[in-house]
């Protein structure tokens, strides 16, 4: 794969810093774009069962709807972010959310399911890039101490979008058919990009573009192999098994040839002194728990509402709200007691006990649990969730230079989206065998052996106690994989107490690097 080179370009002035108002005019265009990305991957989940049965889709094509993006999203965050870094982030920024417009307009026009899978593919190409870019750009005009109060936004653009997903795409399927889905986010995108082109100024770049082609493509592929391998696993063949070892070596043989080329390459994707830096790898860890109750905590807890306790879509949606509470007071809290203080690891150690706690707790629900009470969980698990999720993003490009903060951001994103995605298809595995074998246990129990389906998913055409039997099956199996991610937060915890407390920056860039 060919190197791409740009001659060094002349040095214009440099752009004036921008003032607050500007500011919070480009964290609204930010917060705009990154919420119809994240929503994107969400709002199809209660939408599937309609879309495809009017496309004539397949179980397995089921999966897949939601899986393209998040599979597309994960592998391409450390090249757009490293493009960040090497070309104008404005204009990056602006591609990527070019990409999305389009993918989300081809969605919304598909005809059959290859098509919208390829839509939804590129869907996500835009999400990857602009979930590593906002934080980019955050970092290039907003100093470490004051980027706190403005991370609270996006971090609670994240955590809407992510829980309020399944109740906005019930709603629109209900009203106005399951194509709006897509539409419907056209003009928040563009209402973004509009700011985003009006109000963001930024310093140009002086450096000579050098794009490692051959590190992004491993990297791609080391990425890509483990999420295809645990979506077939289990199900088209045995977790042990010869396919899953040519997944495996495959992963292995990828990630190998990538170290070898970021090693050499001028301009790495995944620059080593980054990823090898001790506060990195450390918030690197403490990212995966995080990723996985973002992603995880909607997904889980719809089917908890909906299959376990027998509520709507729309209901379970608004059941959810107190993830989205929790989500935006830890984020915004925090954020601004961070630019307050200058301090840092108080609050991402409280934020780390409050999810695993949340989490612990989550894992005690069962048929019996008052929903009153699993909202009170659901807050604590949000609250830990919001403080985490931009600040250990913050945490990690207070230790770089303003070169390298794309790349450093994309790093923790990546792990993140990676983990979310791992975990989500790793628990419902999980999920899926305590299922059926309490389905199983129940029907012996009550006498009602062969009225449901050995999985305990098809509640269609259940008699009323086989049906109770299932939906118990459901609702006390569902603790395990909350238990799982309470397991997970203790990493969380312990990785973010050796991660080095160092002081917030007041300037965009290092002392002696490339400040504003």
């Amino acid at each position: 794969m060919t190197e791409i080179s740009g001659p060094p370009r002349p040095a214009p002035p440099a752009a004036a810093p921008l003032t607050h108002r500007q500011i919070v005019e480009v964290v609204l265009g930010l917060v705009a774009m990154l919420f119809t990305a994240m929503v994107s991957s969400s709002i199809v989940s209660t939408a599937l069962p309609t879309i495809i049965g009017d496309l004539g889709g397949s179980q397995r094509a089921y999966t897949w709807v939601f899986t393209a993006t998040l599979l597309a999203m994960t592998v391409t965050v450390p090249l757009w972010a490293k493009l960040s870094d090497l070309y104008d982030k404005k204009r990056v920024l602006q591609l990527a959310g070019v990409v999305f417009l389009l993918g989300s307009l081809w969605a919304g026009l598909a005809r059959d399911v290859p098509e919208l899978l390829a839509a939804r593919a590129l869907q996500g190409l835009g999400v990857g890039g602009l979930t590593a870019l906002t934080q980019s750009v955050m970092a290039a005009i907003i100093s470490p101490r004051e980027r706190g109060r403005y991370n609270g936004y996006l971090a609670s653009a994240m955590a809407v979008s992510t829980v309020s997903g399944p109740l906005i795409g019930g709603l629109l399927v209900d009203t106005a058919g399951w194509r709006w889905c897509f539409f419907a986010i056209l003009p928040f995108s563009v209402a973004g990009l509009a700011l985003i082109q009006r109000f963001l100024r930024l310093e140009p770049l002086h450096r000579e573009a050098r794009v490692d082609g051959w590190g992004a493509l491993f990297i791609s592929v080391a990425a890509a192999l483990p999420l295809v391998w645990v979506s077939f696993a289990g199900e088209d063949f045995p977790w042990v098994s010869g396919a899953s070892a040519l997944f495996l070596s495959g992963t292995l043989a990828a990630l190998v040839l990538a170290v070898l080329v970021e090693r050499r390459h001028p301009e790495p994707v995944v620059p080593p002194r980054v990823i090898l830096e001790r506060t990195t790898l450390l918030a690197v860890l403490a990212s995966v728990a995080v990723g996985v109750s973002q992603f995880g905590g909607p997904v889980f807890l719809s089917q908890y509402f909906q299959i376990a306790r027998g509520f709507s879509p729309t209901a379970a949606g608004l059941l959810m709200l107190p993830a989205i509470v929790g989500n935006l007071l830890g984020s915004t809290v925090s954020g601004r007691l961070i630019t307050r203080t200058g301090a840092w690891k108080r609050y991402l150690l409280a934020g780390a006990a409050l999810l695993v706690a949340g989490l612990a707790l989550m894992g005690t629900l069962d048929h019996t649990t008052p929903v009153w009470l699993a909202g009170a969980y659901m807050v604590l698990m949000g609250l830990g969730t919001g403080v985490l999720l931009q600040n250990l993003v913050l945490v990690v490009q207070n230790t770089v230079d303003l070169p390298d903060v794309g790349a450093a951001g994309g790093v923790v994103s990546f792990f993140r989206s990676l983990g979310g995605t791992m975990g989500i298809t790793v628990l419902g595995a999980i999920l899926a065998v305590q299922v059926a074998d309490r389905t199983r246990e129940g029907l012996a129990a009550a006498d009602l052996t062969g009225q449901a389906g050995p999985d305990g998913f098809d509640l269609s055409g259940l008699s009323g106690p086989a049906l109770s039997v299932v939906r118990d099956a459901h609702a006390d199996a569902i603790g395990v994989v909350f238990l799982a991610g309470a397991a997970l937060g203790l990493v969380t915890l312990l990785a973010v107490w050796l991660i080095p407390e160092r002081e917030l920056r007041t300037t965009v860039a290092r002392p002696g690097g490339q400040s504003r």
